[in-house]
């Protein structure tokens, strides 16, 4: 086994186990967090890619279980009750750049989208009190650096880094079924609409053990949780009228109220594997926890609101109940020249959802290939197809199901060294 595996052959590999990870993770993961680029071994690398997520994810059964619940103007709040295309499509970037400093450090600078969702199963459907469309983005710079020493027969890293993330988002509901008024919207109609955003900062720490000659690597890595201290954002109630002395009435209603709350982005642990198995043949593995059952429901309050904020006086808040996740996943790459290599694997993830939701258990098939045309240059391609198995979901306004479904994902990249 000779060094060059670890460049060709392994690139393909990263780039499989990087779809797997966006196409299949639960919770809010998209990107998640990633530092294979502060191993290369040249002076300088580059890297930039782009994966695109195809969840097919359909709801079925609807059904409505709160009596107070209506349909709005326009027929908000009623219509379907199977069918219902919740899932988005997403791509998500990543840049990062790496290089040596002597022979001991390396330090690496990227930037990621490792959170993110978007649900938009529309105002026409059952369940329009519990979600018509919500939406998460998230964007980190990291800084990481490594130390390595020689330890018998290879080499022991120890790693650091911190990181800068700015999460933001929105949800939109059905909050009143608010009636027409000759065909009009004149009494508003009755959607309210959550705007949040935060940010703040984590740290990494982690170790690694190398043989280059056979290709070996084996790394463990905790990433902290993130703090979003004081999460601000508004309630926008101006489509559900104030009217005093009615059973709807509100103080909020009528108006944009300003809101915050508190909540940190999940902690994580990773640790992976890779091995040279026979000359031009890699195998390759990987488990993850990520701290997801810190998400369960969360408030957000008026701002000014006396005391704690909990469900007790909160103005709205996100339900989310989950569990924590767990993706394990393994494969095999193999070299078919000093240009060509490939690698093809497998995962499975932990769905988060408990009581609530549509994140059940997921089976990932990922392949994907690296041409080399120089040894300064490395193009990869990869391409995952997944089974998002079944459900059933329930909160306070609806119940239903969701069958097997499918998931896809294509990823592309180049890196540049030198």
């Amino acid at each position: 086994m000779n060094k060059p595996l670890l460049r060709t052959l392994l690139g393909a590999g990263c780039v499989s186990l990087a779809v797997v990870g966006t196409a299949s993770a639960g919770g809010l993961e998209r990107g998640g967090y990633n530092i294979d680029l502060l191993f290369d071994p040249a002076r300088f690398a580059s890297e930039a890619s782009v994966t695109y997520v195809m969840p097919q994810r359909d709801l079925e059964d609807v059904v409505d279980i709160n009596p107070a619940n209506g349909i709005g103007s326009n027929g908000i709040g009623g219509g379907a009750t199977s069918g219902i295309r919740d899932t988005e499509e997403y791509a998500i970037p990543r840049i990062g750049f790496k290089a040596s400093i002597g022979d001991s450090v390396d330090c690496m600078v990227d930037y990621s989208q490792p959170w993110g969702a978007h649900s938009n199963p529309g105002a026409n459907w059952m369940g329009a009190n519990s979600n018509i469309e919500t939406k998460i983005n998230s964007d980190n710079i990291a800084g990481t650096c490594s130390y390595k020493m020689q330890a018998g027969r290879g080499q022991f890293r120890v790693l650091g880094g911190v990181f800068y993330q700015q999460v933001d988002g929105f949800k939109e509901r059905l909050v009143v079924p608010v009636p027409t008024l000759l065909g009009t919207d004149a009494f508003g109609n009755g959607v309210g609409r959550l705007e949040l955003e935060g940010e703040g900062v984590g740290w990494r720490i982690g170790a690694a053990y190398e043989i280059p000659e056979i290709a070996f690597r084996a790394s463990l890595v905790y990433n902290s949780e993130v703090d979003l201290g004081d999460i601000t954002g508004t309630v926008d109630l101006t489509q559900i009228p104030f009217i005093p002395g009615t059973p709807l009435v509100n103080p909020l209603f009528g108006k944009v109220t300003d809101v915050s709350g508190t909540q940190s982005m999940p902690d994580s642990v990773e640790f992976k594997i890779q091995s040279g198995i026979a000359p031009d043949w890699l195998a390759f593995g990987s488990i993850k926890w990520v701290d997801w059952s810190t998400f369960q429901e969360i408030s957000f309050c008026a701002v000014g609101t006396s005391g704690p904020c909990t469900t007790d006086n909160d103005a709205t808040s996100l339900q989310l109940f989950y569990r924590d996740g767990w993706t394990v996943s393994g494969g095999l790459g193999h070299k078919f020249n000093d240009q060509w290599s490939g690698a093809a694997s497998i995962a499975w993830d932990r769905g988060t959802s408990t009581t609530l939701g549509i994140q059940s258990d997921t089976w990932t098939f990922s392949a994907g290939a690296a041409y080399t045309p120089t040894k300064n240059v490395e193009f990869r391609l990869g391409g995952a197809l997944g089974v998002l198995t079944s459900g059933e979901s329930e909160d306070d306004d609806i119940t239903y199901e969701y069958g097997n479904d499918l998931v896809a994902a294509v990823s592309a990249s180049a890196r540049i060294k030198w």
